[in-house]
């Protein structure tokens, strides 16, 4: 049993018990409109003669009612009100219904939220975003109108992370109208016939104009706040452009394709090459390399594929031309000659916001609707002593080295510097891999990383992990990486230093600080969830606001601000990370979607776990490539799918099956009933789901099957 349980199934028998007894002993009738007429004058002949006694009982009376959410809340105001009169009615009964529904609110809070976030938590993360930013708004416009059951209010705010004293105080002062009606009433109790007299057509209409106004005044708040950060700006009386993108990488080309596409009228802006990063210093190169480095890495493995040897001479030089025509192959896709054929006007220059409605580039200046920030990131540059004297390399230079460096030292362990270093080594440099933290890729669970410093390892790489590097010295005519490893100094002598500690967004120079365009904790551009700034007709997608740095997201993110840019007045979307997928491509490659196990447990989620090991595979065995494993999370007793983690060859190919799963709500019994050619990688997603099975076979119902079976043999 967790800790705490105990306690919740007691206060819910409690309550149960309370609630059993009230309706067991018929006490429903004392609050019925037939009884409260009858029995009123009893009351306000008590109220004289006992007044306080009078009041705490009815107050506790009141209170328990609502925390219980027992029917006849309305009937408790109608008689305070007769017997306390308007005012003190008014406040004595708007007290004792925000305390019954705080306790209510408090009670579900303990007994079902961590039961339901277990359960829904990623619906339930979604909730709770917005109710982070405007749940106060949402629960003071559900109190204005008393056509929304209060009771059901209480219970399910307490299964959102609303804050108790937000949800208090949004409560007294937003039933307080209804109460006032029900205390009005209920001082002309002679007069009323029943209770559904109280709410007649003009109230209940008055009700929702109540409930809407928060709802206009929260646009109108909105446009006053519109107007002042527009204040300072002049609005052009027309626009050149629809929407204006600055950055040509893949953020901005997905965006500008969507615009041109629902036949706006688009601008792109970029200063060094179409395609960005991905194109250009990013993904294409470095599987082209990683590609090249494979074949020689093959050569080395020759006895496992039954060859004595195989000799291979190359040229690390005709590498890197290769990896250049491979980037020159790709570069039409992402070409301003395509993208003008789509329809989009396409500039040359360095973009520079002068207005929200007006980008400069060379010596045009571009009226725009809209604008999109789509300029990237660059590779982050730590302040290290000595790293002034050398000429470094990063993932955006090391793409000009014509000459393979005989010893290279990597500093950082993430899927950068494990690609590139593993690259390298397979092509002969001597690697250091020098990880500040205990592990690489931190990001994915100890097992998945394991694998992988095995294999660099078993490679020849010098994985430094806990090594943090302080200061570069050069002495003797050598160059040295100085690190600290607990209280020893080491020495790390290099040739060349890669650095691949991550990518900061490129924020500087584009006008954003002078216009007042507001930056995160992580120094990118602040987006809310439908990716707009802090000025509504500015969005940004990409890794100019951090937060998931892939091709892959840039492009799923331009989506959202490209259709919430051109069509927002009307709908708008929130951007959807629910399944974001994402591979480093070492090898065996990791590849992850949804919760790992590390991150669930930093999350208090319950979990199961299956994890199917890819050395049992045909398809990987026969291709000696039985290495690694596919794990998947799922909730306690259901297949539904939180995440998987998959290391082996092809692993970024494989996961997709899961991403569409997942995605699309489907389960690991439907994986299992899914056919899967015979012999490929793919199978161990049916052969994980196949796990799960065995792991929740029907055992009674299968001994009653085996009894059956015995039976029909004799």
């Amino acid at each position: 049993m967790k800790k705490g349980s105990g306690k919740k199934i007691l206060l819910l028998t409690i309550i149960l018990v309370l609630a059993g007894l009230f309706f067991l002993f018929d006490l429903d009738r004392y609050v019925s409109f037939s009884n409260l007429k009858n029995e009123i004058d009893g009351f306000q002949a008590i109220y004289q003669q006992h007044r306080f006694l009078f009041i705490a009982t009815y107050f506790t009376a009141y209170v328990l009612m609502a925390a219980l959410s027992l029917p006849g809340a309305a009937i408790m105001s109608l008689a305070g009100a007769a017997v306390f009169g308007l005012v003190p009615g008014t406040i004595i009964i708007s007290f004792a219904s925000t305390m019954g529904a705080f306790l209510a609110f408090l009670s579900s809070r303990y007994l079902f939220r961590d039961f339901v976030e277990q359960k829904f938590s990623s619906k339930l993360e979604t909730i709770n975003r917005g109710m982070e930013k405007e749940g106060g708004f949402y629960l003071f416009t559900l109190r204005l109108v008393p056509l929304f059951p209060f009771f059901l209010i209480n219970l399910a705010m307490g299964l959102t992370n609303i804050r108790g004293h937000v949800f208090y105080l949004v409560s007294q002062i937003g039933m307080l109208p209804g109460t006032i009606v029900y205390v009005n009433a209920g001082t002309q109790l002679a007069q009323l016939d029943s209770i559904q007299g109280i709410l007649s057509f003009k109230i209940l209409f008055a009700f929702a104009l109540l409930g809407i106004f928060p709802i206009v005044a929260k646009r109108i708040i909105d446009g006053i706040r519109s107007k002042k950060i527009y204040a300072r700006f002049s609005r052009p009386s027309s626009f050149d452009y629809n929407l204006t993108v600055i950055g040509g990488g893949s953020a901005g080309l997905v965006a500008s394709y969507i615009g041109a596409a629902v036949k706006a009228r688009v601008a792109l802006i970029e200063e060094h090459k179409m395609g960005g990063d991905c194109l250009n210093t990013g993904c294409v190169p470095s599987k082209a390399l990683i590609a090249s480095a494979g074949l020689a890495a093959k050569a080395r493995q020759a006895k496992k594929y039954g060859f004595d040897r195989i000799d291979m001479d190359f040229q690390f030089s005709k590498i890197m031309d290769r990896v250049k025509s491979v980037i020159q192959k790709v570069e039409p896709h992402d070409s301003v000659e395509r993208y003008t054929r789509l329809g989009v006007d396409c500039f040359q220059g360095r973009a520079k916001i002068l207005s929200p409605f007006e980008v400069k580039v060379g010596d045009k200046t571009l009226t725009t609707r809209n604008i999109l920030i789509a300029t990237g990131a660059r590779p982050m540059v730590p302040e290290l002593p000595g790293l002034e004297s050398i000429e470094y390399l990063t993932s955006d230079t090391v793409w000009d080295l014509s000459t393979l460096p005989r010893r290279l030292a990597v500093l950082g362990g993430g899927p950068i510097g494990c690609e590139l270093a593993q690259a390298f080594a397979r092509l002969g440099s001597e690697v250091f891999l020098v990880q500040r933290g205990p592990a690489l890729l931190k990001r994915e669970d100890p097992d998945a990383a394991e694998i992988i410093q095995k294999t660099f390892e078993t490679e020849g790489i010098q994985v430094m992990t806990g090594h943090a590097a302080r200061e570069i010295r050069t002495r003797g005519g050598e160059t040295i990486l100085i690190c600290d490893h607990g209280d020893q100094e080491v020495p790390i002598p290099f040739d060349r230093l890669l650095i691949a500690l991550g990518r900061t967004p490129n924020v500087a120079g584009f006008g954003l600080e002078e216009l007042g365009v507001e930056l995160g904790s992580n120094r990118g551009v602040a987006a809310d969830e439908f990716l707009r700034t802090n000025f509504p007709n500015i969005f940004c997608s990409g890794d100019v606001h951090g937060r998931y740095q892939f091709t892959h997201t840039a492009a799923h993110e331009s989506w959202y601000a490209s259709v919430n840019a051109l069509f927002g007045r009307f709908k708008k979307f929130r951007v959807d990370y629910s399944t974001i997928p994402w591979a480093t491509f070492t090898d065996p490659e990791v590849a992850r979607a949804g919760l790992n196990e590390t991150q669930a447990q930093e999350q208090n989620i319950e979990y199961e776990v299956v994890k199917y090991p890819i050395d049992d595979l045909d398809r990987a065995i026969a291709d000696s490539r039985d290495q690694g494993f596919v794990k998947v999370l799922t909730p306690p007793g259901k297949d539904r799918i939180l995440g998987v983690t998959i290391v082996g060859h092809h692993a970024s190919d494989i996961i997709a099956e899961f991403v569409l799963a997942m995605k699309q709500k489907i389960g690991l019994n439907k994986i299992l009933g899914t056919i899967h050619i015979y012999p490929t990688m793919a199978e161990a997603n049916k052969y994980a789901a196949g796990m799960w099975k065995k792991a929740h076979a029907p055992e009674r119902l299968l001994a009653w099957i085996k009894k059956y079976h015995a039976w029909m043999r004799k």
